[in-house]
């Protein structure tokens, strides 16, 4: 009698490890086709430009200065045409003081890069 609880507690046991195992490989497989879809989006970090102007290979205009500005709740910086998207930030607008928010409602000029810089670490997350 004690054989066929040993058998069934084993048998128990295995199916219980299989479950495990394949439910971890299911999750695995999936996680692994969304990451491969992610890999396979265009994330190009050069500037985005508004009229196809283009901008020099290196990333820097030939006219320094940068423009904060309001576009869709969220701070975008532009080149000093204030055509040229240089970089979308994720700081929301709402997220700032109301000083600032009136600043970058009016196009904010940030002269330097370092400045640039300086002022997205202050307000990032």
């Amino acid at each position: 009698m004690k054989k066929k609880y040993m058998i069934g507690f084993f048998a128990v046991i295995f199916i219980f490890g299989a479950l495990l195992t394949a439910g971890y490989q299911i999750s695995y497989d999936h996680v692994t086709r969304q990451q491969a879809a992610l890999d396979h989006e265009v994330t190009d970090t050069r500037s985005i430009t508004a009229e196809g102007a283009a901008v020099e290979e290196n990333g820097e205009d030939s006219e320094e200065g940068y423009y904060l500005c309001e576009m869709q709740g969220v701070v975008a910086v532009y080149l000093s045409d204030r055509q040229t998207i240089y970089e979308l930030t994720e700081i929301p607008l709402t997220d700032l003081p109301e000083e600032v928010q009136q600043e970058i409602a009016a196009g904010k000029y940030i002269s330097t890069q370092e400045d640039l810089y300086g002022f997205l670490e202050n307000y990032s997350s």
